[in-house]
């Protein structure tokens, strides 16, 4: 009876520490906890009403997975943004991404293909529409667009890699989101990704993969360059 008990404790905190893991770090990529910001136990025990055996772990694994840091005496703070930071993130989910492109455009099957279609219309009449988007809507319309042409790649790391790496990179695409950019038309790079994935052009597609990513990471250094670091 003792293990019973013991074991559904385990769970119980596993599944408290996968919650607050996942609130965490959609308020870290979204901004909510600022870069650079502290990160204490006791007030973050009150802002998510979660004890501190859990909400350690889930900051233990947000450091490994590059969201938060962790310095001697000093604690948890939210990872800092930085130039430095943003061409090493922007060049490594190149790297990791256009693999698994590669490997799904070579792998994909007709249902895939069907998804691919199905994203990109959903994204397009977003893009397309008149007026201001919602940003919300859109994001959701663009990681579920770039989730579906990666679909078809059968590494589970690839996959958890991409997802780590497209998180990290969405808290700098949240700042080039302000930017007034009329040189820059996403749907264009959008579309272009797209018909290179349809035609099975691996080459077509990673090159026009690679320029959509750089484009984000080249607009946030103009947009904040005076005011990084390094």
């Amino acid at each position: 009876m003792g293990n019973v008990v013991q074991n559904q404790m385990k769970v119980s905190t596993k599944t408290l520490s996968d919650q607050v893991y996942g609130d965490l770090r959609d308020d870290i990529v979204h901004g909510h906890l600022p870069p650079g910001s502290k990160l204490k136990i006791e007030p973050l025990r009150e802002r998510y009403k979660i004890g501190a055996s859990p909400l350690r772990e889930a900051l233990s694994r947000l450091s490994a997975d590059g969201f938060v840091s962790i310095r001697g005496q000093q604690g948890f703070k939210v990872m800092q943004m930085t130039r430095t930071d943003l061409k090493d993130v922007t060049n490594v989910r190149i790297l990791i991404e256009n693999e698994a492109l590669t490997q799904s455009i070579l792998s994909g099957d007709d249902h895939w293909e069907a998804g691919v279609v199905a994203s990109f219309h959903s994204l397009s009449k977003l893009e397309n529409a008149p007026g201001e988007k919602d940003t919300a809507d859109h994001e959701s319309r663009n990681f579920s667009f770039h989730s579906a042409l990666l679909s078809a790649n059968q590494s589970a790391r690839l996959e958890q890699f991409y997802l780590t790496l497209y998180d990290q990179h969405k808290r700098y695409r949240n700042l080039a989101r302000g930017a007034n950019n009329p040189d820059r038309n996403i749907h264009e790079e959008h579309k272009a990704l797209y018909e290179a994935v349809l035609q099975k052009d691996v080459k077509a597609a990673t090159e026009a993969n690679e320029f959509h990513i750089r484009k984000t990471a080249e607009i946030v250094i103009l947009l904040i360059d005076d005011e990084w670091d390094n």
